[in-house]
């Protein structure tokens, strides 16, 4: 669990360094699928199911909704 934690902060935090030269639009899906993602694997360690599924699954929607999301605000 510990693995998993240490993954997500790392990827997220590389990954919001590149966002100063990125539309709205992109820096929704990124921070959505981030956020997701990481809620995502919590979720589904607490409820005793795969943390890399939920973390897929959860990256998948929350991408999806942060670049609706983002599209709004252009």
């Amino acid at each position: 669990m510990l693995k998993i934690k240490l993954a997500l902060t790392t990827a997220a935090v590389l990954t919001m360094l590149g966002c100063t030269n990125m539309t709205a639009q992109q820096q929704g899906t990124l921070s959505g699928a981030a956020i997701g993602a990481a809620a995502g694997a919590g979720i589904a360690a607490i409820s005793g199911g795969s943390g890399w599924t939920g973390a897929a699954i959860g990256g998948v929607v929350g991408g999806t909704v942060g670049n609706i999301k983002g599209k709004q605000q252009q």
